[in-house]
Parts: structure tokens; C-alpha cells; sequence
């Protein structure tokens, strides 16, 4: 955990990534000395290098591809159990033949035989040398602690671990060169005598020509300053020996705080100075609601319902034109007959606003509980176990949440809204991913998803998260529609032509950059986790962040609103959820921009990756922000229209 310095109020004690109540996820593992301790294998991932600061690629490869001819262990390699968090966030955990005893140190050491399956021939050159000009990283797991490489943050001059380690290195000439030496430089905490645990793993590949193994089962691993051992991609042959090196050494890092090195904070700063900009936007919104709120409409209210105490047969001149004023300063007022009307398309509106509160509730709780730190990533792939656990659960919530809106606008299709909540926006989700994981499945990506594992997401949506939403939805139905303070109108009122800010188009350009603006600083580093393989736990950060989203959305949302029922337009219902919503245009805009300054792909199937995950993260951020527009704005349209009196 990273400790930093900050005063001691609950706003820092929130945002800093540290926590007094760290729950690391698994029970540490102790060995004695000469214990074996278990080095695995992960798939090889696309990542940044100091030559090349583009990202090439989004598929990742699995270690044992055939193509990469590394060395097996003697029976094939064994998968290691992962949760399903892990296996969707890409993990094919396998074993290795790498040998590592506890404190005991190797020079070199041949990692196998050479095989005649072991040779690069020129389809396999050209394979992993590509991979190599991509900058792809080897990942190995040591007692479940990722090997990696130090790096220096120049502008805190802290040193800290990035995750995995180069395949190779491209030379000047542009000559891929197969990094097939590697030292391992473990560090050790003695926890109690003669009981030692792994606090440390670093890397450093090289690349040797001069490698080999003799016929009695040693080696030679040369030295770094060897000649670089170059894969012949022409149509030759290239015999590779695979060596490893192992130095173990003292810390006084303690097992629970292991982690820290890897959870580094580039320039907290920037997220400060990200939320101070995004709170001073806040309050500018929230002082125009309350400006509205206090003095506009509690003049208009207390004016309006003054008329209920005069006498309409007695009504001089005067008092017409007093009547007329107030209608006139007020247009909000002249719609109350027609503000509760049913919107178009209720029945869609209400499934979306039921699986919108399922991914409000789902998100929140997320959040929570990874700054209470219990989503810790030792335990790897907890964060989307948690994420799919949470959103099943939530199910009920959805469906109760859809039926009611529903029975609220009226609707008497209420066998399609209780199998339309839990089928139509779950489907979108996985009819996408499913048609993406095909282009994975045909690339032979690591990352793309067992048959088995899609079995395992159907089974937990048809088994639990359907029946939860139809329970739901029962229980909604059986309650009384939430009734509105004000009577509707048998014929609708004509709308008047809008300004242009007021039109669709112009307001939800105009509204959704707002919340769009109150995130895209933690957005940017939450893609650079993301697409970099980086790990990010910033979540303290990131509840702010999420708070400050909501309420924004919820301001904007409503002063939209009150602006459209000002115009006397009443069709506010799907415009406050689309104007909200539209800062998920936004935030696909700026994947798009990102693309075109951080990533360069080579292939079509990357590119269509990137845009795919990208729409889809898009569309459901568009549901999630345009129910909380939604809500808000009702509980204003709801709460001003029940403070005047209509006769």
C-alpha cells in the first residue's frame, strides 16, 4: 500500500490510496529454506517501451503458443484454478519448469532439453519476431507476487515495479533480437527463523547468442555484453537455448505491504487538482439549482397559489393582469396538466431505468468495498468477480425498479416489461461480447474466453440474476404506482417551437460535457491501466470521482429540465435521460482520441477490439448517467409541482 503524507481529514483519508483496513485477499505462504517455490506462467501481453511509447496491439498470446517454442515442463503445463473475475479479465494461469528454492541462488541453469520442437523454424521466427517489434511482455507470477522491472519516477524520483518484462529488443537496424536469458532477483522477508516469504520479484531479460546447454545438463549463459541471438525469419532454422538465472535476497518489506511497489501514483497531483476542478464545477451547478430552487420558483410558487385566494367572479381588471403576469413570468406552471403525461415509449424508457439502478448500485458498492480494501490485487481477478456477484444480486433491485416506473407511467404490458428488464440490455452486453471473443478465439488469443466460462456468465444470469429480476418485478407491481401531485389533462397542450440551446440536439451537446468534464482526468488513467496491463487502485480517487459524476449529472439534469418546462415543453422524461446520458458520447469521443495519440495497431482485429470494448463501455455508461438524470429530475418535477395548488 502507498503511504502517503496527507492531512488528516476524511476527504484525504478517502482519497489517498492507502488503507488503515487492508485485506490482502489470500493467506500468505511461508518456506523454508530450499522449499520449492512455484514460478507460473501468463499469457505475453502488448505493452509500452522506452523506444516506443505507442501501443501496438490488444491481443494477448498465450505463453505456450506454439509459435514462441518455449520450454515445457516435464508432462505439459497445468492449469492453475482462477476465479472467474480472472479468466475474464484475461489470466491463463499455468505452470513452469522453472526451479526456484527458497535462498537458494543459481548462476545459470538450463530451463530444458533442446527438442527438434524447440527450433524456430521460419513461420515461428516471423511470429514471435512481429511480437517482439509490438513490444510484448513476458508475465510470470512468483508465490502469486507478478516479476517485473524497476522504473524511476522523474517527477517524485521514487522507484517502483511495473508488471512483466520485454519478449526481446528491437535494434537500430530494426532487428528484433529474442531475449532468452533471464535473472531473477528475488527478495525475501524472514517472517519468524527459518521461515521466509517471497516480498519481491524483479526481472531482467537479456538477450545471448553464445547460450547453451552442455551434455551434462549445465549450461552457458555468456554474459550481457554477448552478441544478440537473432531468430532466422529468411527460412532457416535457429536452435535457442533457454537459461535462468536466480539470486535470492534479504528485505525488510513485510509480506502485507508487498504490494506497495507495484500500486505506483503518478502525480497525485493531477488528481487533485483534477477534483478540485471538478468540485468547483459542482458548486457552480448546485448554486444555480439552489438559485432556482430558492428564489425563482419559491417566488413563483408563493404567487401562484395567492390566485387560490381570490374570488374568480370577483376579479377586477386588475386582478386578471395580475393573473396574466404570474402566467406569464411562470411557464412551467401552465404545463402541470401535461407534465405527468405518459412518455413515448414508456416500456423501453422503464427497462432502461431498472438496469440503469442495477449498475448504479453495482458500481457504488464496488467502489466501497475496493476502498475498504477488500477488492485487493493479490487476489487477482476480485475486483469482476466482485462486479458480476454485485450486479446479479441487484437483479431484484433492477426489476423492482422497472415495474414500478413502469406502473407509474401507466403501462399495461406488464408481462413484456418483467422479461424485457432482465434479457434486453444483459443481451446487448453479451451478444457483443460474445461476437468479439470470436475474433479472439480466431486470432488463438490467450485472452479470449473459454466456451466453458460463457456457459458458467448464462448459467448465472438465467439461474439467478432472471429469477431475482422477476422477483423484483413482482414485488413492484404489487405496490401502488407513485401517483402525481397533480391531475393530467384528457387533451394535450400544444408545444411552442423551442430555442436552439432547448432543442435535443444542441442541449445534450451542451449538457453532457459537464459530467463528461467532472471525469475524464481519472478516466485517462483509468485507460492507461487498462490497455497498458498496469494495476489500478486509485479507488479513493475514484469514489470522489463517481460522487462528484452524480451529482453533476443530477444538476445539469435538472436545470435542463426546468429550463424545457419553462419553454412549456413537458416532454422532459427522455430528454432528461438522454441529455444526461449524452456525456457517454463524450467519453467514446474520447476513446477515439486516445486511439489516435496513445495506440497504433497493426491489425484489423485490434482496431475492431478497441472500438467494440470501447461502444460497449460507451452504452452502458449512456444507461448509468442517464438514469441518475432521470431520477433527479423526476424527484424535481415531483416535488415542485406538489408545492402549488391546482384546483
Amino acid at each position: 500500500m502507498l503511504h502517503q503524507k496527507l492531512p488528516i481529514t476524511s476527504l484525504a483519508l478517502l482519497a489517498s490510496t492507502a488503507s488503515a483496513f487492508y485485506l490482502p485477499g489470500v493467506a500468505p505462504t511461508t518456506y523454508g529454506h530450499g522449499a520449492v517455490v512455484p514460478l507460473n506462467v501468463n499469457p505475453l501481453t502488448p505493452a509500452l517501451s522506452e523506444k516506443d511509447p505507442q501501443l501496438r496491439s490488444v491481443i494477448s498470446y498465450d505463453y505456450y503458443h506454439p509459435a514462441f517454442r518455449f520450454c515445457r515442463p516435464d508432462g505439459g503445463p497445468k492449469e492453475v484454478s482462477e476465479s472467474l473475475g480472472s479468466i475474464l479479465f484475461g489470466d491463463r494461469i499455468l505452470t513452469s519448469p522453472f526451479e526456484l528454492k527458497m535462498g537458494v541462488n543459481e548462476s545459470c541453469k538450463s530451463l530444458c532439453e533442446p527438442k527438434p520442437e524447440y527450433q524456430f523454424d521460419k513461420p515461428s521466427a516471423l511470429f514471435t519476431n512481429q511480437r517482439i517489434r509490438q513490444n510484448y511482455n513476458l508475465n510470470m507470477l512468483i508465490d502469486g507476487l507478478p516479476a517485473g522491472q524497476l522504473y524511476e519516477d522523474p517527477s517524485t524520483n521514487t522507484e517502483f515495479t511495473l508488471r512483466g518484462f520485454p519478449l526481446g529488443d528491437v535494434e537500430a537496424d530494426n532487428k528484433p533480437a529474442l531475449n532468452n536469458h533471464l535473472d531473477l532477483l528475488i527478495e525475501y522477508h524472514e517472517a519468524a527463523k527459518g521461515k521466509f516469504r517471497v516480498v519481491g520479484v524483479l526481472a531482467m531479460p537479456s538477450s545471448r547468442a553464445d547460450t547453451k546447454r552442455k551434455p551434462d545438463g549445465s549450461a552457458e549463459c555468456g554474459n550481457k555484453d554477448s552478441p544478440k541471438l537473432h531468430l532466422d525469419d529468411q527460412g532457416g532454422s535457429t536452435e535457442v537455448a533457454f537459461t535462468y538465472g536466480v539470486y535470492w535476497r534479504e528485505s525488510k518489506t513485510a509480506w502485507a505491504t508487498r504490494w506497495d511497489t507495484y500500486l505506483h501514483v503518478f502525480d497525485p497531483r493531477i488528481h487533485w487538482f483534477s477534483l478540485i476542478n471538478s468540485a468547483i464545477i459542482v458548486v457552480f451547478l448546485c448554486g444555480m439549482v439552489a438559485a432556482i430552487v430558492m428564489r425563482a420558483l419559491k417566488k413563483d410558487i408563493a404567487r401562484y397559489n395567492r390566485l387560490d385566494s381570490f374570488n374568480l367572479d370577483d376579479l377586477s381588471g386588475s386582478g386578471g393582469e395580475a393573473e396574466d403576469g404570474v402566467q406569464e413570468d411562470s411557464g412551467w406552471k401552465l404545463v402541470h396538466g401535461d407534465v405527468f403525461r405518459t412518455p413515448k415509449n414508456p416500456l423501453l424508457l422503464s427497462v432502461f431505468l431498472g438496469n440503469g439502478t442495477q449498475l448504479f448500485a453495482m458500481t457504488g458498492c464496488t467502489i466501497v468495498f475496493a476502498v475498504l480494501g477488500f477488492l485487493s490485487p493479490s487476489n487477482r481477478g476480485s475486483l469482476g468477480s466482485a462486479m458480476i456477484l454485485l450486479y446479479t444480486i441487484f437483479g431484484f433491485i433492477g426489476g423492482y425498479t422497472s415495474a414500478r416506473v413502469y406502473k407509474s407511467f401507466g403501462g399495461e404490458s406488464w408481462k413484456r416489461n418483467i422479461a424485457m428488464t432482465p434479457l434486453l440490455i444483459p443481451g446487448i452486453v453479451f451478444a457483443t461480447f460474445f461476437l468479439l471473443n470470436l475474433f479472439l478465439w480466431a486470432k488463438h488469443a490467450s485472452g479470449a474466453v473459454p466456451f466453458t466460462t460463457m456457459l458458467v456468465i448464462l448459467g448465472i444470469w438465467f439461474v439467478i440474476s432472471v429469477p431475482l429480476s422477476f422477483a423484483g418485478s413482482w414485488v413492484g407491481f404489487r405496490h401502488a404506482p407513485i401517483t402525481p401531485p397533480v391531475r393530467v389533462n384528457q387533451i394535450p397542450r400544444q408545444i411552442p417551437p423551442s430555442t436552439t440551446y432547448l432543442r435535443p440536439l444542441p442541449s445534450m451537446l451542451l449538457v453532457g460535457i459537464l459530467p463528461f468534464g467532472a471525469i475524464f482526468v481519472e478516466l485517462y488513467f483509468i485507460m492507461n491501466n487498462m490497455w497498458f496491463g498496469k494495476v489500478y487502485y486509485m479507488f479513493g480517487f475514484l469514489f470522489l470521482t463517481y460522487a462528484i459524476m452524480i451529482i453533476t449529472c443530477a444538476a445539469v439534469s435538472v436545470l435542463l429540465v426546468y429550463f424545457l418546462l419553462c419553454s412549456e415543453n413537458y416532454h422532459w422524461q427522455w430528454r432528461s435521460f438522454t441529455t444526461a446520458g449524452a456525456s457517454a458520447g463524450y467519453v467514446f469521443a474520447n476513446a477515439l482520441l486516445y486511439w489516435i495519440s496513445k495506440l497504433s495497431f497493426g491489425s484489423f482485429t485490434s482496431g475492431l477490439l478497441y472500438l467494440g470494448y470501447s461502444l460497449l463501455l460507451s452504452f452502458l455508461f449512456f444507461i448509468l448517467t442517464g438514469t441518475i438524470g432521470f431520477f433527479a429530475s423526476w424527484a424535481f418535477v415531483h416535488r415542485i409541482y406538489g408545492s402549488i395548488k391546482i384546483d
